[in-house]
């Protein structure tokens, strides 16, 4: 009758059996989150850049005179090609116009009569786009007119393909905000901008 010998506790202590898998369950969620981390930023700047060259395109045709495609129309170009890359995004755009490159993002001006740097208690402000009330920002709504300055904007927002913002912290929804500011093409006299005199809310 032949016997097998048990191994002994120190023997047990000294084997390196199965140490290759147990290294791999450690490793392994670790070395997951690294690859899905990349493929999701990854997918997000390969977005960032469709939407970057999306915009740049449809600015350039924005600013031809009118007889192009409209604005729905290039607004649907571009979404079609963020929807290539993100089929699900949520795309949104807005137009504004101004008279000169050095307008874009200047407030109207107001008389601070009470010198507290707010427009209020019916102080008078210049209307440039005449929606009665005074606005940080003067530019129109629209694609503006003759060699106007326009600045075209769109903000892509989707949610993220791969959970791995619950393991790194990410927010769930990815937010891409482009722009591009150009000057209509000269095709007819520059519409001159005469502002209203409005009065600041109480």
């Amino acid at each position: 009758m032949i016997r097998c010998a048990k191994p002994s506790a120190r023997a047990i202590a000294g084997s390196e059996e199965g140490a290759t898998a147990i290294e791999f369950a450690i490793l392994a969620p670790v070395l997951l989150v690294m690859i899905i981390g990349t493929m999701d930023l990854g997918l997000e700047l390969y977005a960032r850049s469709v939407v970057a060259g999306a915009m740049q395109e449809a600015g350039r045709d924005s600013a031809l005179e009118p007889g192009g495609p409209t604005a729905a129309q290039m607004d649907a170009a571009v979404e079609s090609q963020i929807h290539a890359i993100v089929p699900y995004a949520e795309v949104t755009f807005n137009r504004s116009n101004y008279k000169n490159y050095a307008d874009v993002g200047v407030a109207e001006d107001f008389t601070d009569s009470n010198s507290d740097g707010v427009c209020n208690d019916g102080e008078p402000f210049q209307d440039m786009n005449g929606n009665g009330n005074w606005d940080a920002d003067q530019g129109r709504d629209g694609r503006g007119g003759a060699s106007d300055a326009v600045v075209y904007e769109s903000e892509t927002k989707y949610t993220r393909l791969l959970p791995v913002q619950k393991l790194i912290g990410y927010s769930p929804d990815v937010v891409i905000r482009s722009a591009t500011v150009l000057r209509n093409q000269p095709y007819s006299n520059q519409s001159e901008r005469i502002p209203e005199v409005g009065y600041c809310a109480t």
